[in-house]
């Protein structure tokens, strides 16, 4: 996870010319939509119409591969072996988890508990301010290259994601771009909100994370995690043909 952010800093220079696309975040509940810092959302139950983990993994049990080539998991790993895969409907990639803790700096997310943060993501709130990675549920995609460019298949700042983790399915948006090299990365919200151990320099998941990006569903204003929520459960629902 470490080396990984260490290149941030020119995949997020170059991830600006992309534009102030705002991110939403979202895991559960409801949000005020107002910015990056607001208050974190109560948690909505669930209910007899949400998807589970085991239906949307029935879905993307096949890859066929959009991507020209692989993806690593780390700089520091012997070889690429995670391509992206596509369907009608979405892209999804199977990698690990390393937390990004980039962008507005608060308790969690700061120099002293990541040293490698950076106070700026790829795409900013609502208010041109940087997301709060440890509020908002989102995901890092790879910066575009000859490999994969996310902008091709349909997806920008604030496009919804479905991330399953084990028995669970958390809702979040593509909230920050990382290396051109690497894939698998999220916010420390979205870590948390899955149980995975959020710590910037410690935690995270070494794998078995399945990322569901869904096309043309982006989200505004970005920070309403609710909007994400609903908007991720109805087509979650889509996916899996219900």
């Amino acid at each position: 996870m470490r080396t990984r952010m260490l290149a941030l800093t020119s995949a997020a220079c170059g991830a600006a010319l992309l534009g102030a696309a705002a991110l939403p975040a979202s895991a559960f509940g409801s949000s005020s939509g107002l910015s990056s810092g607001s208050a974190q959302e109560p948690e909505a139950e669930a209910d007899a119409g949400v998807v589970t983990a085991a239906e949307l993994l029935a879905e993307v049990r096949a890859c066929s591969r959009i991507s020209k080539g692989k993806y690593r998991t780390d700089s520091g790993s012997a070889k690429a072996t995670v391509p992206v895969c596509g369907t009608r409907d979405a892209v999804f990639w199977k990698a690990d988890m390393d937390i990004d803790c980039d962008g507005r700096k608060t308790r969690a997310c700061n120099r002293k508990t990541d040293p490698y943060f950076l106070p700026e993501t790829a795409f900013q709130s609502s208010r041109g301010e940087p997301l709060d990675s440890a509020v908002l549920p989102h995901v890092v995609v790879p910066g575009p290259s000859k490999v994969w460019d996310y902008r091709k298949s349909g997806l920008t700042g604030g496009s919804v994601v479905a991330v399953v983790y084990r028995d669970r399915v958390r809702y979040g948006v593509i909230g920050d771009t990382g290396p051109t090299g690497i894939i698998g990365e999220a916010s420390y919200a979205m870590a948390k909100t899955l149980g995975i151990d959020p710590d910037p320099s410690t935690g995270g998941a070494e794998s078995g994370v399945t990322y569901i990006a869904f096309k043309n569903s982006r989200i505004s204003p970005i920070e309403s995690r609710a909007r994400a929520q609903s908007r991720g459960a109805a087509l979650a629902r889509e996916f899996v043909g219900r």
